[in-house]
């Protein structure tokens, strides 16, 4: 008895999860890219102002916020490292520059990556992403 042959599925094929991404990345809607993804910083909206695509089905939850700590982490790291055995500065100084470039950082990078949790979600149709309307 032969196995079944695994036929792509049509439905994984049309969201492709990179534009979803980007769109995502660049905070707006991953279904058209037109509309705003959220309502103030973090807020996602329940509908897409433009192609009212529902985006009320997003489970972001913590995802964001552990990507966030990683990237700006992994950026700041050498730069300590570097700057305090290159230049050897003060530590205040040192504390305080740093951590004004880790929370500018982190405040840029939270809302894009929420974005592209949001629309991986979409691309994935995941949590309700999936079904018909």
């Amino acid at each position: 008895m032969s196995e079944p042959v695994h036929q792509p599925d049509a439905e994984a094929d049309d969201r492709p999860s990179r534009p979803a991404m980007l769109r995502g990345f660049r905070r707006r809607c991953p279904n058209c890219g037109e509309g705003g993804l959220f309502q103030g910083y973090l807020k996602v909206v329940d509908r897409c102002p433009v192609c009212r695509e529902e985006l009320c089905h997003h489970r972001a939850d913590d995802g964001p916020a552990y990507l966030t700590i990683l990237i700006v982490g992994h950026l700041l790291a050498p730069v300590i490292h570097v700057g305090f055995t290159r230049f050897r500065p003060d530590p205040l100084v040192m504390a305080t520059v740093l951590t004004v470039a880790a929370v500018a950082l982190s405040l840029y990078l939270l809302p894009r990556l929420k974005g592209v949790v949001v629309g991986i979600q979409w691309a994935r149709r995941m949590h309700g992403f999936g079904k018909v309307h």
